[in-house]
């Protein structure tokens, strides 16, 4: 592996399977509402509940509660601070990958 990859760039905050998730879908729809988030990641409501609660507290997702006539609705939406890393995430990943490769 190249001198210059740093195993210490990898964001563990990130790295979970379904955070992972969480912020890829993020990144191009902005906000979901978590029905969907649990639809899209075919996560249960208490697993996507504890991982979206480590990315708020990360400040990487804004978790909104309101209620839409009687109903409760939840929104999700990646910050600034969530976007920038997970870019960050992503090159630290690539240079991984073209470390490995050669």
């Amino acid at each position: 592996m190249g001198d210059d990859f740093n195993i210490e760039a990898i964001d563990d905050v990130i790295h979970g399977r379904l955070r992972l998730g969480v912020m890829a879908f993020l990144s191009t729809a902005g906000s979901a509402d978590f029905p969907l988030l649990k639809s899209r990641l075919q996560a249960t409501d208490g697993n996507l509940s504890v991982q979206l609660r480590k990315l708020e507290e990360a400040g990487y997702v804004l978790i909104e509660k309101a209620f839409v006539g009687k109903k409760p609705q939840t929104t999700v939406t990646l910050t600034d601070t969530g976007r920038a890393a997970y870019i960050g995430y992503l090159d630290a990943m690539r240079k991984l990958i073209a470390d490995s490769e050669g």
